[in-house]
């Protein structure tokens, strides 16, 4: 089978389509794939040094003002499309799926128009522009949210969940917490705030330092790259707790994860897949920065089954955290209750159910 993998513009758009494609790579040997993106985009490097057959196009998004910008944007579609269907034509694609982000767009009209089975695939509880646009068009749109569903055809949608839920699976949690030195002996809480982190939870994490210095439990706090000079300026002066581990960023986060008892987080859809396919608890800061908001759209759809609790950027601060923690933490009860309902909501066979809903697809033509 000849498959054709097409998304861009974020990590959570890019990052389930390549655990996709590795988990049906170690199910198929005989199944190939080609991932088209931007040159410029961010897949152009993550999908090119895991050594998959990548092609680009150049498109770009739309503005939501009216702007002139948009007019170029429509001859960039229809260049794009008229360049997608050489691409799908000479690699011979038996499927198309697009995971998100503008550079779909092109790719999967232009196979929906070839007759070439097509999926979208939806991460968030709330779709961008770009999936909306291609749910008319589609053979299957593939959601993770139940929450989702109100958006689309409903004869089309069908829940699989989101592949990286299938790549944390089976880690080794003892492993992740002697990678950073931590201790097997008391519980975990990781505080991140996504790969380049998060200046308001790290202000947070800075103002409560010392109170949790003081609490019977380890600290893991990913700072993000860019702001981790910055932060250790700040610990410095502060002291830093010795059951608090500080790094800039983690290159093993499946393993680490396995190890955890609680995250603080963003709400990001590969975030909560991951979260929730290992039922962790979380306490998720929604980023205010996102297109509709979608991020504490994400977030509610695990707090309104007590997988999680939400708190708002504006009401983040250093003695916010630490009694969210403890009231977690600190209460067995509670904290197998969230374990529980956190695990009930993922998918762990997502990455399968997608492959089937491939074949399947590629069967009935």
């Amino acid at each position: 089978m000849n498959i054709i993998v097409s998304g861009g513009g974020t990590g959570g758009h890019i990052y389930p389509a390549l655990a996709l494609i590795r988990e049906i790579q170690k199910e198929s040997k005989d199944v190939n794939f080609l991932y088209i993106g931007t040159e410029k985009g961010l897949e152009s490097n993550l999908v090119v040094r895991e050594g998959i057959p990548f092609k680009s196009i150049h498109i770009t998004g739309f503005k939501r003002s009216l702007s002139f910008e948009n007019v170029k944007t429509i001859s960039r579609f229809i260049r794009g499309v008229r360049k997608s269907r050489k691409i799908l034509k000479e690699f011979e694609a038996d499927v198309v799926i697009g995971t998100g982000g503008y550079v779909c767009g092109p790719v999967v009209y232009a196979a929906s128009k070839l007759g070439i089975p097509t999926i979208i695939h939806e991460q968030n509880s709330v779709p961008g522009l770009t999936n909306k646009f291609l749910s008319r068009y589609v053979d299957r749109i593939a959601v993770c949210f139940e929450e989702a569903k109100a958006f689309f055809p409903e004869k089309k949608v069908v829940l699989t969940g989101n592949p990286r839920a299938s790549e944390v699976l089976n880690q080794d949690g003892k492993k992740g917490r002697a990678s950073v030195g931590l201790s097997e002996r008391q519980p975990v809480v990781l505080i991140v705030g996504g790969s380049r982190g998060a200046r308001p939870i790290n202000e947070a994490v800075l103002k409560s330092l010392s109170m949790l210095g003081q609490k019977p439990y380890q600290i893991l706090y990913v700072t993000g790259d860019v702001h981790y000079d910055e932060v250790k300026k700040e610990v410095d002066l502060i002291g830093n707790p010795k059951n608090v581990v500080i790094k800039p960023f983690i290159h093993n986060m499946p393993e680490i994860l396995a190890g955890v008892d609680l995250t603080v987080a963003r709400a990001g859809a590969t975030t909560l897949a991951e979260l929730t396919s290992l039922g962790i608890p979380s306490i998720l800061i929604p980023s205010p920065y996102v297109t509709n908001n979608h991020q504490e759209k994400n977030a509610r759809a695990l707090s309104d089954h007590h997988a999680a609790k939400v708190v708002l950027e504006q009401d983040l601060s250093g003695q916010k955290l630490v009694e969210e923690i403890d009231r977690i933490l600190m209460d067995q009860d509670k904290l197998l209750e969230m374990k529980k309902a956190a695990k009930n909501l993922g998918i762990p066979d997502a990455a399968g159910r997608l492959y089937k809903l491939m074949k399947d697809l590629v069967n009935q033509r």
